[in-house]
């Protein structure tokens, strides 16, 4: 998670803890605890900044000598794609798969009525 995203879900915990601290009574025990919590958040915010901090500065432009060279990088093979060709072929075929059943019905159900 990156360092500024991670302060802001911090201060927003923080601001949740202060708020359920205060509901309770100083003499609450789970007060204490509520306390300590924030406590612990307000570390982990402190801890993130000063990581965040110092990994803007460790972040340098790296070179890649392979990349750069004048050879061309070897790709793998594309996978093959399924071409228009290919899925109007199997859009037809099921158009007059549909067409034959249709029709087929259409003659039972005629021959039904002229029984009748």
């Amino acid at each position: 998670m990156k360092g500024n995203k991670a302060l802001k879900r911090l201060a927003k915990i923080e601001a949740l803890m202060s708020d359920l601290t205060e509901r309770y009574s100083a003499s609450a025990p789970i007060r204490e605890v509520l306390q300590d919590a924030k406590a612990a958040v307000t570390r982990a915010k402190e801890a993130v900044s000063l990581q965040a901090s110092s990994g803007t500065a460790k972040n340098l432009p790296v070179k890649h000598s392979k990349l750069t060279s004048k050879a061309k990088p070897e790709f793998s093979k594309p996978k093959r794609k399924a071409g228009a060709a290919g899925s109007s072929v199997s859009k037809t075929t099921a158009s007059k798969k549909a067409a034959v059943k249709k029709a087929a019905s259409a003659k039972t159900s005629a021959e039904k009525k002229a029984v009748l």
